[in-house]
């Protein structure tokens, strides 16, 4: 078996669920919004979503190739394999992320996405009121003092 071909089998898989995660993910939270669903706030989801954009942003920014990119192309390299993956999970995954397009076209919709989806969170913050509304409603609940004033006067 060669090990090497199969972790960057790995990694383009992994690479997928990272560029699935930030297109579908802002596809998902967009919908939302327009159904006026709650999920579609949910910080965690959010503010992670919006971490995976900027990572890619700091990398087209500062001209770095994707860690990811170059992991499986030197697991390819090490396992004799051409860079599109040899396997066939390997070719279907690679094929899913990777086109022959030119470098400014993969960079501008790359931006594109980036803004978008930064915009919606700007336009559309997620929603961390819950929570702390939640949190105050338990200590009301706790302290002693929150009892005595609901009931009322003795007579």
């Amino acid at each position: 078996m060669n090990w090497y071909g199969l972790w960057a089998d790995v990694i383009v898989g992994i690479h997928v669920v990272y560029v699935g995660f930030v297109v579908f993910g802002e596809l998902a939270v967009l919908t939302g919004l327009v159904l006026r669903k709650s999920w579609a706030r949910n910080p965690w989801f959010r503010c992670l979503h919006v971490a995976a954009v900027v990572i890619v942003a700091v990398e087209l920014l500062l001209g770095y190739e994707c860690p990811m990119t170059v992991w499986e192309r030197n697991l390819r390299d090490l396992a004799g394999q051409p860079h599109s993956g040899q396997t066939f999970i390997g070719q279907c995954l690679h094929s899913l992320i990777f086109h022959d397009v030119d470098e400014w076209t993969i960079t501008l919709i790359n931006a594109a996405v980036g803004l978008l989806v930064i915009l919606t969170f700007a336009v559309f913050p997620p929603r961390f009121r819950r929570a702390k509304q939640a949190c105050k409603a338990e200590e009301l609940a706790r302290s002693p003092h929150a009892h005595a004033a609901a009931d009322p006067a003795p007579r």
